[in-house]
């Protein structure tokens, strides 16, 4: 009899160890379904947000190429802009002084602003700081309150080659790529909304090869690595 109620509460307590595992497995079960629908629902609203962020890359890649149509309609005989710009040289050569980090000089049909590199960017870079960005808006204000014709925005460096891996990286072209770079960010700034016109604005990258001192030396390098904004007197043609 002993033996028969032992053997009973054996199989009751088997009964209940199997129910409660069962529970606990429902338990695990649903949190897991669980978690699964809130990771699912996360990944939709992620692929919304890629798509979203996609077309929003898209119509900012859209605004850039015909910024940059703008920016290229040179019009007008370019030429003859480079032969007054290049009385700049000789200015320079007679100024008796370095020229400021940020300086006009008037030359035959229109003015030159002369900004140093290290103004607008870290060395390497093209991104115009936040320093630049306030020095353009100033400049951006001064040549749009008077008359004017086209604006040539020319990017310059010296005579280093480009080295670093990071920088190689992002310009394999060298200094004449990121010379263009530079010229292409200095005019964007330039011409965002409420500022100077883009289809004023013509973009020049040159390099190392326009220096206006010989790169023999740091302080001359320094010159060489510089932004001029060459703005055409109203009459010029346009």
């Amino acid at each position: 009899m002993k033996t028969a109620t032992l053997r009973a509460r054996l199989v009751g307590c088997g009964m209940i160890a199997a129910l409660l595992a069962s529970c606990v497995s429902q338990d695990e079960y649903q949190r897991a379904v669980d978690l699964a629908e809130l990771y699912q629902d996360r990944n939709h609203e992620l692929e919304a947000e890629m798509a979203r962020l996609a077309n929003q890359r898209d119509a900012l890649e859209g605004e850039v190429r015909s910024q940059e149509a703008s920016f290229l309609q040179a019009g007008g005989n370019t030429a003859d802009y480079e032969a007054k710009i290049s009385a700049l040289q000789d200015q320079l050569q007679n100024l008796g002084r370095a020229p400021k980090d940020i300086e006009r000089f008037d030359v035959d049909g229109g003015y030159v602003y002369m900004i140093q590199d290290k103004v607008l960017f870290d060395s390497g870079s093209a991104e115009v700081g936040a320093k630049g960005i306030a020095a353009l808006n100033e400049l951006a204000a001064k040549i749009k309150g008077e008359p004017h014709g086209r604006i040539f925005v020319r990017g310059h460096t010296d005579s280093d080659p480009v080295k670093r891996p990071e920088t190689l990286k992002k310009f394999p072209h060298g200094n004449l790529q990121l010379s263009a770079a530079r010229a292409v960010s200095v005019a964007a700034v330039l011409t965002e909304p409420g500022k100077l016109s883009g289809r004023d604005v013509v973009v020049m990258g040159f390099g190392r090869w326009d220096p206006v001192a010989g790169n023999d030396s740091a302080d001359s390098k320094r010159l060489n690595r510089r932004v001029e904004i060459f703005v055409a007197d109203a009459s010029e043609n346009r």
